[in-house]
């Protein structure tokens, strides 16, 4: 077990919130005798009380129970402070429990909205309801006792200071979810109240290995640099932050000795998107391809400041549009490889196809040398460092989703197998398949990690994730890929746009400004202002009706015939117009554009 510094103030586990009709007061209840916490519901102005108000005859507040606040968000006229309604306890991150987040809810600190202008009202209501898509968000996971952002090394290697510094402080910014929702608690100076949040996934299992008990988790934090949903945020921004990049860390614990091992995946790193368009699959396109050298130095640059050397794994075809896309990463980072930097190339669908899985064994043999050189981390019984991790695996396919799922799993089975055989738990030949409760178990972990990361960025579970839970490919699990791929195409063209608003918002990347947003928005023109897809096809299904109606008419006149042709032709006119101006069909973002 690692030795841990306690922080020097511990974080409030048990609040009870009291809402009356001008405050909401938050006490402690975990019996640590801690001020309470009183927001106005005017202004959102906070302080801290000795004692909970009285109640009295006009005062009656609502109780309930909360288990933590992550933050709070100044919009145009009002505040919303969030709070964790409800928590799931989902196992223990070096021995110190780890809770997820079951409910959060937004509690609105918006009475001066009363007195505002009609037009300030209208704007502040269009704000907050991106505020209830955000109470939806799924993957939220926080420690009360232990650092979350940071992996068992990093944590490891932690100072003793540092140690000793409130959680937030020890967080890393860029897993830290919450980050900006805590501004103003940080500045109110309110450290026990202060709860860092991660998005990702957690799970865990305990199995036997002969005589000895191993505990394994598996943890994924996500980057918030980049967050947001599958066709809105694809590549890197100018900074060389990518989409969708999630740190994976893998630990077993056994026999009093502690082994990590830490990947990651993230978009190609240069500057490219694809726009939904109605199309089933957009066209990839390449935005200002002259920068793509620099913006995959500066991202590399980073992984290596973080991580030590770096592998990147690209999963992607090598012909056609993700032809292109692979051809401009393997350009992009020519000039930067080197011992340290690593780049391979992996055609996941023509050496696997769709159910040929196994033949990622001949990856492995490429990237084998490397996984030995770099190692892992490995603590002995009285949490010494006996080994460390020096580089890390960066995997990538188009989503980083389905391809990349398979492939880490199959990364973090071997490298589970080189961990067992140094501790002296497996024997020279001795692989996880030997052992199969644990095996059946490691399949399951890495498959719920896999649909947990996919949720948040694509709204669906994984696909190929029948591979990953049962080691083949099922019909049940063809015929779930073929649902969840028709939910995505569904999701990314009519509800990911507000979606990603509610990302911008609450992370950050969007910060209301009254003079901005109630500047009065050009009004859109043509096409544009009366775009509606449900009303289109809703045009185009009574055009064929009534086209088929008239065609069963042409018996008693020709002209019904000519109505058939006349329905029947509107009806496709209808259709080719959305085909072409796709876009504006779509559901998109109107908030935050990112910088090119």
């Amino acid at each position: 077990m690692m030795e841990r510094a306690e922080p020097a103030q511990k974080l409030y586990t048990r609040m009870r919130l009291w809402e009356f009709p001008d405050e909401y007061v938050i006490e402690p209840t975990d019996g640590s005798h801690g001020s309470s916490l009183s927001v106005s519901r005017v202004d959102g102005s906070m302080k801290l009380l000795d004692d909970v108000p009285e109640c009295s005859s006009v005062r009656v507040p609502k109780i309930r129970t909360i288990f933590g606040v992550v933050g709070m968000l100044k919009l145009v006229a009002g505040s919303y402070l969030i709070a964790i309604t409800e928590r799931e306890c989902v196992g223990s991150y070096l021995g110190r429990p780890i809770y997820k987040v079951v409910s959060l809810k937004v509690l609105p600190c918006d009475h001066s909205l009363k007195n505002s202008p009609v037009e300030q009202k209208k704007v502040e209501t269009e704000f907050s309801g991106l505020l209830q898509v955000a109470e939806r968000t799924s993957g939220l996971f926080f420690s009360y006792d232990t650092n979350l952002t940071l992996s068992a090394q990093r944590l490891h290697d932690l100072g003793d200071e540092s140690k000793l510094l409130p959680l937030w402080r020890q967080a890393e910014p860029r897993f830290l979810w919450n980050n900006y929702m805590l501004e103003v608690l940080i500045d109110n100076k309110l450290d026990p109240y202060l709860l860092p949040v991660v998005q990702g996934s957690f799970h865990y299992f305990q199995a036997a290995i002969g005589k000895e008990i191993a505990d394994v988790t598996l943890i994924a934090r996500r980057c918030t640099r980049r967050n947001g949903t599958r066709m809105w945020r694809r590549g890197a921004d100018p900074d060389g932050y990518v989409a969708n990049f999630v740190e994976t860390e893998q630990i077993i614990q056994i026999n009093g000795y502690t082994s990590s091992f830490v990947q990651v995946r993230g978009s190609m790193p240069f500057l490219w998107e694809q726009i939904v368009d109605l199309t089933y699959k957009p066209k990839f396109e390449i935005v200002n391809p002259e920068e793509a050298p620099r913006v995959a130095e500066r991202h590399f640059l980073d992984l290596r400041k973080k991580y030590g050397a770096v592998l990147a794994v690209d999963l992607v075809n090598k012909r056609g549009g993700e032809g292109r896309l692979s051809e401009k990463f393997a350009g992009s980072v020519q000039n930067i490889l080197s011992d340290d930097v690593r780049y391979v190339h992996f055609d996941f669908h023509q050496v696997c196809g769709h159910i040929h899985f196994e033949r990622l064994s001949i990856l492995y043999e490429q990237i084998v040398d490397f996984l030995e050189k770099n190692g892992y981390l490995l603590l002995n019984e009285k949490g010494e460092k006996m080994k460390e991790q020096t580089g890390v695996v960066r995997t990538n396919c188009i989503d980083c989703l389905d391809r990349t799922n398979v492939t880490q799993s199959m990364i973090g089975r071997r490298m589970l197998e080189i961990q067992l055989r140094r501790i002296g738990i497996f024997g020279a030949e001795e692989t996880i398949s030997s052992h199969p409760n644990f095996d059946d178990s490691f399949k399951i972990l890495w498959a719920n990690h896999g649909d947990d990361i996919s949720i948040q960025y694509s709204g669906t579970p994984a696909l190929k994730g029948d591979f990953v839970r049962f080691g083949q490919r099922t019909t049940q699990g063809i015929m779930n890929d073929l649902r969840n791929a028709l939910v995505r195409y569904y999701l990314n063209n009519f509800c990911d746009g507000t979606k990603q608003d509610a990302i911008d918002l609450l992370q950050g990347h969007y910060i209301v400004s009254v003079s901005r947003d109630m500047t009065p928005q050009p009004q859109k023109g043509g096409l544009e202002a009366v775009a509606s897809f449900p009303l289109a096809l809703a045009l185009v299904l009574i055009g064929f009706f009534f086209a088929l109606v008239s065609l069963r008419q042409v018996s008693y006149g020709y002209r019904h015939l000519f109505f058939s042709l006349m329905w029947t032709g509107m009806s496709i006119g209808i259709a080719a117009v959305v085909r072409t101006n796709g876009r504006i069909f779509c559901n998109r973002p109107r908030l935050y554009k990112p910088r090119r």
